[in-house]
Order: structure tokens, then sequence, then C-alpha cells
């Protein structure tokens, strides 16, 4: 009995003392917790939303402040021509918009009934289809109210889905799956070559050659930028052809982008193998680190909008966000480059961080 005591003792010396498996056994079921119980909603919030009325009068109105009066809805704009809605929803500005017909509440009464659009970005087929449910219901209930006497035909709007017509879930998940097989694949293969090179000992033998240690880490580099970016290519290729997911933008910027995306997911690797000291571990921080962010937070399984927002925040410094939501404008809506500018200054300026970081933790162990 005695020694069975001494190998439990003994076993609990070597947990505490790897503080990566201190982390997996006791932080990771907090954050999860946290993450299920907060971040992941299936419900949308602030959605924004346009109202294109010729006249306002007290049925439109009416169902205007119901919209914003709800959480679900932000009432973003008042618009008078379709030129300026068109670019409210390239610019991203709104999710949706509900245009109203000439006289809206005098013809609801009329034989033919009044005329009400709903034009929906259903760039996500999920969340548009929520979207139009929810405005919907609205409207009707406001109509109702108002005018309990008016017909069901009276009362239908017309959806117009933008985008994505046939409403195909493929165009919401495919631009997901993509930024999250990239940075997985990039950042382990890099993270483990660093650390297999710890490993054999030569990395030590690089570091203290008279070679800059920016060459060091851009030579490491280039091959895995290669051969990630012919990953890319394949996946693209296998999206359009088999699952038919269109690339209705410019094929040069979206692959432009990837690049960019690339090498940030090949520094965050570098960022990641600096401190860790096994393969192993090189391999289970990769995923650790990157798969619940990337899967939670970049709008591949739900909508960043519809959580709380602390965890919108938190988004931000998630590549993957910037990415995917890069890669629906360019392949789904069809924009160009100047309205994915935002999404490029920042992917860049995370790729430059992580190399600087990755850089200043060479010099160090030179030191």
């Amino acid at each position: 009995m005695k020694q069975f005591f001494s190998f439990v003792k003994k076993e609990f010396y070597h947990v505490f003392r790897d503080s990566w498996t201190m982390v997996i056994l006791l932080l990771m079921p907090v954050v999860q917790m946290i993450l299920f119980g907060f971040a992941i909603s299936t419900e949308i919030r602030n959605i924004n939303v346009a109202i294109v009325a010729p006249e306002h009068d007290e049925l439109t109105q009416m169902i205007t402040d119901k919209l914003d009066a709800v959480d679900y809805f932000t009432v973003n704009g008042y618009f008078t021509s379709m030129e300026k809605l068109d670019e409210a929803f390239r610019q991203g500005d709104i999710d949706c918009a509900i245009l109203f017909g000439q006289a809206f509440e005098e013809n609801l009464y009329s034989a033919d009934g009044s005329s009400i659009c709903l034009s929906v970005d259903a760039s996500n087929s999920n969340t548009a289809t929520t979207m139009a449910m929810y405005a919907q219901s609205i409207i009707s209930d406001c109509i109702k109210e108002l005018s309990p006497y008016v017909g069901a035909a009276g009362i239908a709007p017309d959806i117009k889905m933008l985008y994505n017509p046939q409403m195909k879930s493929s165009f919401n998940f495919v631009p997901g799956l993509m930024g999250l097989i990239i940075i997985l694949i990039c950042a382990m293969m890099t993270s483990v070559s660093i650390v297999r090179e710890k490993e054999k000992g030569t990395m030590e033998l690089l570091l203290v050659s008279p070679v800059k240690p920016l060459t060091i880490v851009i030579s490491k580099m280039v091959p895995y930028m290669v051969m990630s970016f012919v990953n890319y290519l394949t996946i693209l290729l296998l999206a359009t052809t088999l699952l038919g997911v269109p690339v209705a933008g410019s094929f040069l910027t979206l692959s432009l982008l990837s690049l960019i995306y690339i090498i940030t997911a090949l520094a965050l690797g570098l960022l990641i193998s600096s401190a860790t000291q096994s393969q192993l571990v090189a391999m289970i921080g990769s995923g650790m680190v990157l798969m619940i962010p990337v899967l939670f937070f970049s709008g591949l399984l739900f909508p960043v909008e519809g959580m709380p927002k602390v965890f919108q925040y938190f988004s931000w410094i998630v590549p993957a966000r910037w990415y995917v939501t890069a890669a629906k404008k360019l392949m789904i809506q069809g924009l160009s480059f100047r309205y994915v500018l935002q999404e490029f200054i920042i992917l860049s300026s995370m790729a430059v961080l992580f190399i600087t970081i990755s850089l200043k933790s060479f010099k160090n162990r030179l030191s």
C-alpha cells in the first residue's frame, strides 16, 4: 500500500510540473463551459435593418418602431434610392431591408393590397431564414394590431434572398471550412517542424550560426507556404466543382487574401513553437489554441452577432474571423477589393505581429 501511494504521489508531482497538462485538465473545462453557456447561441441578435419607404404613414412608422424596439433588430438607416441600399448591403452595414410600397397603409384596404418587399443578405442561409421569419412576424403583428380586418393577402411580403437565392448551406460553411483547414494545417506544420529541430538539437546550431534569425524564420516558412497555397487551390477546386460554391468575385483577390492568411497562420505556428518543447505538445497546443476559437468565433458554426459583446470583441483577435468574412464577400457576394481592404490590413498586421514576436523569442534564446 505504501508503494501505491508513493506512485500516486509521484504521478501528481509529474502532473503539477507539466503546465500544459494542468491547462488541459483544469482550464479547458472552464473555458468550454463558458463558451457553451454564453457564447454559443442559435438566436440572431443585432440584425441591422434598413427601411425604404416613399412616405412614412402611421403603419410604416409603427413597424419601424417595433423593429427597433426588439432585441433582434436595429434600424440602421432610411433609404430613398436602391443604389444607396445596394451599397449598404455591399459594405456590410445592413443585413436586411424592408421596402414599403407607395401609400402602404392606404392601399392595405384596397383589393390589390399593399406591396412590401423584404430583402435579406442570404450569404449565410441559416441566419437569412431566421431574419426573414423574425421580420415577417413583426410586420404581420403590426398590421393586425392596427388593421385587424385586413386579410392575409394584403400582408404577405415578397421575400428576396440576395447572393444565395437557392439558399444553399454550402455557401455559408465552405468559406468557414477553408479558414479552419488552412489555419490548422499551417500552424501545426510550422510548429511541429520547429520543435522537431529543437528535439534534435539542430535549432541551437542554427541560432548560434552567423545567419540572421529573420533569414531562419522566413526560410522555415517558405516551403510550408508553397504547400499550403497548393492546399488552398485544391480546397477551392473541390468547393467549386463538388459543392457548387461559386467564386463570384476576383479569383486573384481571393488568392492574395488566402496567401496573407496562410502567412498569418504560419507565423502563428512559429509563435506556438517558441513556447513548446516537444512535437506532441506543439500539435496538441496548436489544435487546442486554434480549433475552439476558429469554430466558435469565425462565424463557421454560430453567428458572432448573436454572442455577448465581450465575445464579439474577443473574435477580433481571431484571424479566421477576418478571413471567413472576406472570403464570403469575395466568393458569395462577388464584391471588389475595396470592400475587403479592412480584412487585408488586419490579417497583414497580425502576420507582422506574430513574426516579430517569434523573432524576439528566437533572439532571447540566442542571448
